[in-house]
């Protein structure tokens, strides 16, 4: 059984521990978009959510208007004090841009709107609803060291299903990086990103006070960029990862919109860009190339331990997302779009809550004057 300490505190799941948590403190924040309306995973989020009785549960929603009515009339199904945050609702669109806070919207600008409201109370977590293994442990674990005097809790679990290796963004562009990055200086920053078992987990807990200084990066750079800032608010000693157990949820095609190779031009320039913030000195030039030869070993690593474990592999495949991935290794150069820190927004969070409840309200009233005239077809 694995029982080693990393450089941040590491809780591991000896015993299926459900530790005792303050939920009652509690906001938790569960990012949606319209794919989850529904499903089973999403219920049983929810369903669990019934039983843990947070102090409230935040949705920030990323949905067309046409769905929003549904998505509102199914989560009011469920015995929770719960705030349905429509992020694509034209007065939050109007109030974020007045403030100079228009931009391109993703789950990390859903994330953020919810982290608003989120931390009114004392502590918040922030978890995805497409997860089919979700339970409470999930939520008792990630707050039990914030009760300990940390400040920052992430979860990691393995990414193995159906006799195969997931976790490609994380095992053969992340991890690589970050070692080609530390193979040219032993900064400890980049200590601290290699720290993390599951790095680019969308799981996390934060006091209230930390919460409000995360600036998020507006799409999939999210998990990462929430380390940086977890870094200069916490810092290794402040910093615990959880082990969550067994954990499932949906996967990514390579190709496409919202494939693997579109995530990883996110994650690697908000990933290069915290690095050259935090003052470490990077060769650029070589570093594509240190990437690849990186990400080479540990497919074949890769490989040893899924016929260690008898289980399938395609190596080939795996080495030819590296060379995809490769394409993200670069200097950032385009403009910094983050979002500010709630501690020094232009908005409030409570003017962001108005914005979004007035905008559900809007469209499930348009959606009711409408069904008399449907029935009567």
């Amino acid at each position: 059984m694995e029982y080693v300490q990393a450089r941040v505190a590491t809780l591991h799941d000896f015993a299926d521990p459900l530790p005792p948590a303050p939920t009652g403190h509690t906001a938790v924040v569960v990012p949606m978009t319209e794919r989850e309306h529904g499903r089973q995973a999403a219920d049983r989020v929810f369903r669990t959510l019934e039983r843990l009785a947070p102090a409230r549960v935040v949705v920030p929603l990323r949905a067309p208007a046409e769905r929003v009515s549904r998505i509102h009339e199914w989560l009011s199904t469920y015995d929770l004090t719960l705030d349905l945050l429509w992020c694509d609702g034209p007065r939050v669109g109007d109030l974020l841009a007045d403030a100079g806070l228009d931009g391109d919207r993703g789950k990390g600008r859903d994330v953020w709107l919810g982290l608003g409201p989120a931390t009114e109370e004392e502590f918040v977590v922030v978890h995805d609803a497409d997860t089919t293994t979700y339970d409470e442990s999930f939520v008792r674990r990630l707050l039990f060291p914030l009760t300990r005097g940390y400040a920052f809790s992430k979860g990691y679990y393995a990414r193995v299903e159906d006799d195969r290796l997931y976790g490609r963004l994380f095992r053969l562009f992340y991890v690589p990086l970050v070692r080609a990055l530390l193979g040219g200086t032993p900064h400890p920053y980049l200590r601290y990103l290699d720290a993390f078992r599951y790095a680019l987990a969308g799981e996390f807990a934060a006091t209230a006070d930390t919460a409000r200084r995360i600036q998020a990066p507006r799409k999939w750079g999210l998990e990462v960029g929430t380390l940086g800032d977890a870094f200069d608010v916490a810092g290794f000693d402040a910093t615990a990862q959880v082990d969550l157990g067994t954990y499932e949820h949906d996967h990514r095609a390579v190709d496409g919109s919202a494939g693997l190779s579109e995530m990883s031009r996110s994650v690697g320039e908000t990933l290069l860009r915290s690095v050259v913030e935090r003052g470490v000195d990077v060769d650029f030039d070589t570093l594509p190339e240190r990437y690849r030869d990186t990400a080479t070993t540990l497919v074949d690593q890769y490989a040893l331990d899924a016929g260690f474990n008898g289980m399938e592999f395609d190596r080939e495949h795996e080495r030819e997302q590296v060379k995809r991935y490769a394409a993200a290794v670069q200097e950032p150069t385009s403009p910094d779009d983050r979002l500010p820190a709630w501690a020094d927004a232009p908005v409030t969070a409570e003017a962001v809550t108005d914005a979004a409840t007035a905008d559900v309200e809007a469209v499930v009233d348009a959606t009711q004057a409408e069904a008399p005239g449907q029935d009567d077809d």
